[in-house]
């Protein structure tokens, strides 16, 4: 059946007629007044156009008065919106709770996602910002008010800071420095800080505990803000690593709950490929040191355990060891993009092998690690005693040669030159010798002012041309000085270590956060503005020790307490950006932002092994706490005894 035709279209006329009368009609009317404006005479329009300005004079003239009375409003309101900002107490703020894995698709996402785990290279370190982490969920997080019933209120953001009030405001800004000399306290005075300040470091403790035991128990790190955890080597790094802390601090429960974990979970019988230095420092270096502090032979022979896995890495044709070992396997390899090692690494695993053969008397561990530093000290290549970063693992020589750093990849070498020379008893003489000579290239070849307040540092030298790039990592320097002067060596070395210490604390009080980044560089211009620039890719705080240790060395050895008094507001500022409410510290990527620093979720096992002891020992007034008389600490904070004077050495 078919459907009547229609009309495809519809047509609209409109005659000429119409047209030309609408248009017409706006022409004549505009002829129109203009005619009668020529017709008045030439008083009238003056009349007019006076009276048209005066109207407009007036109408500007109560604008302005009604835009004044509303701005006496509003000022009023400011300063009374001031006042009652000022007359209230600080609010620090705090992290919201965490949604659960499940919950949120986002966080499920982000729990999946891996960051690098290296203590090491920066560039090994996840230094840019990638979509889809932590930071782009987190900044999705609303702020808002939470009061409970008998607490005080918070605000909401996306840090995890929940810190005491009076903790979070001392009355000093940053840089200032009230209580510099001993003189401004009396002896209460004294006792109260020390006891206020140790206990907030054993509550923060306590808080990363919590963290790594309820979301991350036997594994390696936790992931706090995700409530998660990573994996590297899959033994438990952060447990091992902090169980000296944990008697240290007397924290004795937590140090049982770990202890039979280590009895009833710890096997190194697994075909896993661990780093060589970081296993050595972190779990062979925790566990000897934990024996002597305890007493315990549990953690003895777990050092045996791993000391003799990792041996294989030494069977090199040059006896420098490979990077990598599988502990279950027995094999060894160097990474797979390269045969070179770096000198940091093969340089700084000394004290803790030559302490497992005293301790065994077994001499093979000592011999493999002394051939190392007898190659190294015969190698070409050095400039003024300071090394190149690369050796290989087939040849035995210094690669990529040129660059001379005491940041990363080179940093350790000269830290373990000195504390070898102290744990040995201060006999091997080629030990201090190249220590010495190093120091004297540093002088001579890094060392700088910068601009505008002279800020002592230690830059780069790459090929000839000076970089004024420092690390963080670098702030180890101020207090292995500052123990070298102790054990006899020449008094400029503590000089320099105070000049080097104030710059270190420059590089978290000049940032936004009062945190420092990875990196700095420092102007040297006359005309500077600042002293410190940062790149954006630098901006990440990895809640690194270095400089908390060597603020420890500097009030152990001067007394001065202005050291812990600096290192008081770095603790502060940690529990401020880095503090997650749910338990854990983060790592975070963005120190010039406080408003959002942008957390990594990632806590290193070193903030428990390392940053959070330092700060608990610069903090006591003990100086038998861990006596730097009777101990050397390795690179991972892990206090292992000075060889009594009278007991002969291994070899």
């Amino acid at each position: 059946m078919h459907a009547p035709s229609r009309p495809d279209y519809v047509s609209v006329h409109f005659t000429g007629q119409q047209t030309g009368s609408y248009n017409n009609g706006k022409q004549w009317r505009r002829q129109s007044y203009w005619r009668k404006w020529k017709q008045l005479s030439r008083l009238q329009r003056s009349l007019f156009l006076f009276m048209l300005v005066l109207l407009f004079i007036c109408g500007l003239a109560s604008y302005s008065s009604v835009t004044k009375q509303l701005r006496g409003k509003l000022s009023l309101r400011e300063q009374e919106t001031e006042s009652n900002i000022l007359q209230k107490p600080f609010k620090p703020h705090v992290l919201p709770e965490p949604v659960k894995q499940g919950q949120d698709p986002l966080l499920e996402q982000l729990s999946q996602r891996k960051l690098s785990n290296k203590r090491g290279p920066p560039v090994l370190l996840n230094r840019l910002q990638k979509k889809g982490n932590a930071s782009n969920i987190l900044s999705e997080v609303k702020v808002a008010d939470i009061k409970k019933e008998g607490e005080e209120e918070r605000v909401i953001s996306w840090r995890g800071a929940v810190i005491d009030t009076v903790q979070a405001t001392d009355g000093t800004k940053d840089g200032e420095n009230k209580e510099d000399s001993p003189g401004n306290r009396n002896v209460n005075q004294s006792k109260v800080l020390e006891t206020e300040r140790m206990e907030a470091v054993r509550e923060a403790f306590r808080h990363a505990w919590k963290g790594y035991k309820e979301y991350a128990w036997g594994h390696d790190e936790l992931r706090p803000v995700s409530r998660s955890y990573s994996e590297w080597f899959g033994l438990g790094l952060t447990l091992i690593d902090a169980l000296d802390t944990m008697w240290i601090l007397d924290l004795k429960q937590e140090f049982e709950e770990a202890r039979e974990w280590v009895a009833s979970e710890l096997t190194f019988n697994k075909n896993v490929d661990v780093n060589l230095f970081e296993s050595t420092i972190r779990i062979l270096g925790g566990l000897l040191s934990t024996y002597h502090l305890t007493g315990d032979s549990l953690f003895l022979d777990k050092a045996k355990d791993v000391g003799s896995r990792l041996m294989p890495a030494f069977n090199t044709q040059s006896k420098i060891p490979y990077s990598d070992v599988n502990i279950g396997k027995g094999t060894a390899h160097p990474p797979r993009w390269t045969s070179d090692s770096t000198v940091a690494e093969v340089t700084s695993i000394q004290l803790e092998f030559r302490e497992l053969s005293r301790l065994t008397q077994e001499p093979q561990y000592q011999a493999a690690v002394a051939e190392v530093m007898n190659q190294v000290h015969k190698l070409e290549g050095k400039l003024d005693g300071l090394v190149p970063m690369f050796i290989n693992t087939n040849s035995g020589q210094f690669t990529h040669q040129g660059i001379y750093t005491l940041g990363a990849r080179a940093d350790s070498y000269y830290e373990y030159l000195l504390k070898q020379w102290i744990q040995g008893g201060k006999k091997e003489n080629q030990l201090l010798e190249d220590y010495l000579q190093a120091i004297e290239g540093v002088k001579k070849n890094l060392l700088q002012k910068s601009s505008p307040n002279g800020l002592v540092f230690v830059g780069e030298l790459s090929h000839g041309q000076f970089s004024p790039k420092m690390d963080h990592l670098v702030c180890f320097l101020p207090g292995t000085l500052a123990l070298g002067a102790h054990n006899g060596l020449p008094a400029d070395h503590m000089d320099l270590a105070k000049e080097l210490m104030h710059t270190c604390y420059q590089m978290y009080v000049q940032m936004e956060t009062g945190l420092s980044p990875e990196i700095v560089h420092f102007n040297m211009h006359q005309g500077s503005i600042r002293d410190i620039d940062v790149k954006p890719a630098d901006r990440h705080n990895l809640l690194r020790p270095e400089t908390v240790e060597s603020l420890f060395y500097l009030y152990r050895f001067t007394k001065d307490r202005k050291y812990q008094d600096w290192g008081w507001k770095i603790l502060q500022n940690f529990n401020k950006y880095t503090k997650v409410s749910s338990g854990g510290y983060t790592s975070i990527n963005n120190v010039c932002d406080p408003d959002y620093p942008s957390p990594r979720d990632k806590m290193e096992s070193f903030f428990l092994g390392e940053t959070l002891k330092y700060f608990y020992l610069l903090f006591s007034e003990d100086a038998d706490l861990i006596n730097l008389d009777k101990y050397v600490f390795n690179t991972e904070a892990h206090p292992l005894p000075i060889w009594p004077p009278a007991e002969p050495q291994p070899l």
